[in-house]
């Protein structure tokens, strides 16, 4: 399973599509097996979950994100987990651990 944790410095970003790049794990049997560093390569409405997508994400974690790019990752069948805050090393412990929980909630944010 491919993993992607928007982050702003090491945190979880607030709003995913202003994240200043994407942690990507490779995840088997609860374990990573690989990570990198996917940068992001800008906002536009409806681009990023198509990239994450096509860079082969199933997951994707954030502080906070949009309805329409939610809607859009379900469309792409990739599930969404948002309304966390922390450091992307204690989100990915608790993603592994399967006791993450987030709010689910969407933003509203007028950039």
């Amino acid at each position: 399973m491919r993993v992607a944790i928007a982050r702003t410095g090491n945190e979880a970003s607030q709003h995913f599509g202003y994240s200043d790049n994407f942690m990507i794990y490779d995840i088997e049997d609860n374990k990573v097996v690989k990570e990198a560093i996917l940068p992001n390569p800008g906002h536009q409405p409806g681009f990023l979950p198509r990239f994450l997508k096509d860079n082969g994400v199933e997951v994707i974690i954030a502080g906070g994100m949009g309805s329409k790019a939610k809607e859009i990752f379900q469309g792409f069948n990739i599930h969404t987990i948002t309304g966390l805050s922390g450091t992307v090393d204690d989100i990915l412990q608790s993603f592994l651990n399967n006791s993450l929980v987030g709010t689910n909630e969407t933003c509203n944010h007028d950039h």
